[in-house]
């Protein structure tokens, strides 16, 4: 739920995950068919199945100001924000307006661009790339289908748990539709682009999502869905020692 936690705020150093040895950025996202549709603010964006079977991309409401939903997910914030995937930054460039210490992260040059100019920090990088703060971010947002990215839910889950701090709060955007749960290869396409390289990515309900969290030691908080969106807030697990982050201070 809402509320402030006092703790430090992550540098924008660069600074090493500890753990396994993770992915670096998957450059599907700076297709041009996404950076030219971000540049215009407008679509028709989809991903691809490799079935032929089209995901559409509400790149308008990604370009306009946070809607209702939006706002009452930023509301739900606490202390210092990682948005994963941030797109051309509405969320960020709207904490960043209530003064609030975030950062946005995305793999596309021109969704980190976009952001920068609305007013919003970004980071050109994946969530499974070495980040700054790694492990003192107090909020994660995983909006707009994120929960999706690298086509592998627990993989992501284990990496947010690491990039949060202990009891950290993760605000996630599943599928309306509760029933889905599935990992599929897309691209990224217009209607006349060739389409991007193909790339892993997952698609969640909230039911699959809470299964997923709860096997990886994630608490359930809350859920809700607002004009036909839903979102799930969860706790990240308590950290082990060996996976404590170092203070970049010294």
């Amino acid at each position: 739920m809402s509320g402030a936690r006092a703790t430090a705020t992550p540098r924008l150093g660069s600074q090493r995950a500890p753990g396994r040895p993770l992915p670096t950025a998957d450059p599907a996202w700076s297709a041009d068919p996404y950076a030219d549709a971000l540049r215009t603010g407008r679509g028709p964006l989809f991903l691809r199945r490799t079935d032929g079977w089209l995901l559409p991309l509400d790149v308008e409401r990604w370009c306009a100001e946070p809607d209702p939903a939006d706002l009452d997910v930023l509301g739900r914030c606490e202390g210092a924000v990682l948005d994963v995937g941030c797109g051309p930054g509405r969320l960020v460039a709207a904490l960043a307006a209530r003064g609030r210490r975030a950062l946005g992260i995305d793999v596309s040059e021109a969704a980190v661009a976009h952001t920068v100019r609305r007013g919003g920090r970004a980071l050109r990088a994946s969530v499974f790339d070495p980040l700054p703060g790694t492990g003192r971010w107090d909020t994660a947002l995983l909006m707009d289908g994120n929960i999706g990215i690298g086509g592998d839910p627990a993989a992501l889950l284990h990496r947010m748990a690491g990039v949060l701090t202990a009891g950290g709060l993760l605000l996630a955007e599943t599928v309306p539709c509760p029933d889905v749960d599935e990992r599929v290869t897309v691209r990224v396409t217009g209607l006349c682009d060739t389409p991007g390289a193909p790339f892993p990515w997952a698609r969640l309900g909230t039911p699959a999502l809470m299964r997923r969290a709860r096997a990886c030691g994630w608490r359930a908080e809350d859920r809700w869905s607002p004009d036909g969106r839903a979102f799930v807030a969860l706790r990240a697990p308590a950290r082990t020692p060996a996976a404590t982050p170092t203070d970049p201070r010294g």
